[in-house]
């Protein structure tokens, strides 16, 4: 992986509440492949991964256990879900959630369930029910504990995995804790990507860290050499530094994920991650 060059954080996580803003129910909008022109020049694309690259800034250098700031509306939030004022919010941001756990029919899970859930925070920052100063308890309060349950259910029904490209893809089912994962381990004093691949560093290590929580998962629900079952990640542990290996799964996350249409095709666009061509200024 080459090493790109850093995109400054955007502000996306900083949005002020929308005052007189008409909620919709999202619903799809990408029907062909042609159609991810738009997505790709959308504003819901724009604010996403912006709020991806806020949260992976907002991470770097920092274990789980972290003494991060929670505003106070975070804390609220496992009480009272959403504000009264912001009542008319829920019915729009409920669907990223309701998409976030997988298909009921199909009893499948895959990237596409994880960006939706994503979104739903994304959502949860544009009206200013999570805040900037929230940035790190979103990754490691939320975000880990849904992989938790997300992990209990892989585990219990056997789910799966939904568009998975097998060994040859990074992870049957997550993609964003190898991302945020990787910016916590940026300047790491001795862990180096080779490292990832070592039982006893994982073993000693992964409660403080995403990426390596990730592999412990893998190894618990794979058998046989790591080389052969997870190729790319294999492949991933010579590159040289945590920075390389960050923003190369950027790009590999845009092109393998966001730019594919069996994933987005099943995105769904409302007022808070609209459809509309980026606005500028």
């Amino acid at each position: 992986m080459a090493e790109g060059e850093r995109q400054p954080p955007p502000d996306s996580s900083e949005e002020t509440p929308p005052t007189t803003q008409n909620f919709i129910i999202p619903k799809k909008e990408i029907h062909t492949v042609p159609d991810m022109g738009k997505w790709k020049r959308s504003q819901a694309y724009a604010d996403y991964i912006g709020f991806i690259l806020t949260l992976n800034e907002g991470v770097k250098g920092k274990k789980l256990t972290f003494d991060y700031k929670v505003s106070e509306e975070a804390e609220n939030l496992v009480a009272t879900v959403v504000p009264t004022h912001l009542a008319a919010a829920v019915p729009e941001v409920a669907v990223y959630l309701k998409e976030a756990v997988g298909n009921s029919t199909r009893i499948d899970y895959g990237t596409g369930h994880e960006a939706a859930f994503a979104a739903f925070l994304c959502c949860l920052c544009k009206i200013g029910v999570l805040r900037v100063d929230d940035q790190v308890a979103i990754v490691f309060k939320v975000f880990d504990r849904y992989l938790e349950v997300m992990r209990k259910l892989q585990k219990t029904y056997r789910m799966e995995p939904a568009g998975s490209q097998g060994v040859w893809g990074l992870d049957d089912f997550q993609f964003l804790p190898f991302i945020w994962g990787s910016s916590q381990l940026i300047d790491h004093p001795h862990l180096e990507p080779r490292h990832f691949v070592d039982e006893k560093a994982v073993s000693e290590n992964h409660k403080d860290y995403m990426f390596l929580q990730c592999i412990l998962f893998i190894t618990e629900m794979k058998t046989g050499p790591f080389a052969e079952h997870s190729n790319q990640l294999w492949n991933i542990s010579a590159v040289p530094s945590w920075s390389k290996v960050n923003q190369g799964l950027i790009r590999m996350y845009k092109a393998e994920c966001l730019e594919k249409f069996p994933v987005i095709q099943h995105f769904k666009f409302g007022s808070l991650l609209p459809i509309h061509p980026v606005t500028s200024g």
